[in-house]
């Protein structure tokens, strides 16, 4: 191929925005001469190679949108450390149908169960599966629900918020919430009751939420729409970091440390 088609294939393929279709079309070409395949299995295998990438780009954007605070996959969870945790609900919810549902999940249990590793392995596996997923700490967000009500763009934060197919908030019940900062957070679930999915993590039993809420009443409203339409993941035993780092030192020890060679 001379140079001037080249160049106005390029320009092309970059205005319909086709980048694997140009870095590859090349390569293919003289694969598929090797191979004798004709020129619709040619573009066949540009068009495949397309889609694929362009699918891993959008789980990409996907995951840098939610805001995880670290990619953990349930592939690396280990669920012989949490024997009460039930791994085959755990691996049902990874299929992301109860998103499609409109349901929630409430993971509770002690600090250190691994309670955040299970939510952002879900929230990874929903991201994977085409799905708008938003990720943040209670403490975070009702800081951010507060701020936008102080600066007049709290009900734009809303539908932002209410939008999402599935908020992860981390952490409730770690830090009690101010009179305005829980009712913020009560409207905010509200909003997304049977529109949006919610995950949330909490280190109490439903019977201490109040300590959270503050008054029975919005802790009593709160725990029905939630509870509503919901999975719980019950996450009691020896802490999942404790039992980790245990492993680490043990693996350490076993594993003798390089001479100092002269």
């Amino acid at each position: 191929m001379t140079e001037a088609p080249k160049i106005l294939l390029a320009h092309h393929l970059k205005t319909l925005k086709l980048p694997t279709f140009l870095r590859e079309y090349e390569k293919q070409a003289r694969q598929c001469a090797a191979e004798g395949l004709d020129h619709v299995r040619f573009l066949a295998r540009l068009v495949e190679l397309e889609l694929i990438d362009r699918e891993r780009r959008m789980v990409e954007r996907r995951i840098k949108a939610a805001k995880f605070p670290a990619t953990k996959s349930l592939d690396s969870f280990d669920f012989k450390a949490i024997p009460k945790l039930n791994k085959m609900q755990v691996l049902e919810l990874a299929r992301c149908d109860w998103i499609d549902r409109r349901e929630n999940v409430i993971a509770l249990g002690p600090s250190g169960t691994g309670k955040s590793h299970v939510a952002l392995g879900l929230g990874l596996a929903a991201c994977q599966k085409g799905l708008s997923v938003s990720f943040t700490t209670a403490a975070a967000l009702v800081n951010e629900l507060m701020e936008a009500r102080d600066e007049r763009r709290l009900l734009r934060l809303q539908k932002q918020m209410a939008a999402v197919k599935l908020l992860i908030i981390d952490e409730l019940g770690f830090v009690p919430l101010s009179k305005t900062g829980a009712e913020l957070l009560f409207e905010l679930i509200s909003q997304r009751y049977e529109r949006g999915s919610t995950l949330i993590t909490s280190n109490l039993p439903f019977d201490e939420w109040t300590e959270t809420f503050g008054t029975e009443r919005l802790t009593g409203a709160l725990l029905d729409r939630l509870t509503h339409h919901v999975n719980i993941l019950e996450m009691n035993g020896e802490s999942y970091r404790l039992g980790q780092s245990r492993i680490e030192r043990h693996r350490h020890r076993l594993i003798p440390p390089e001479p100092d060679w002269p």
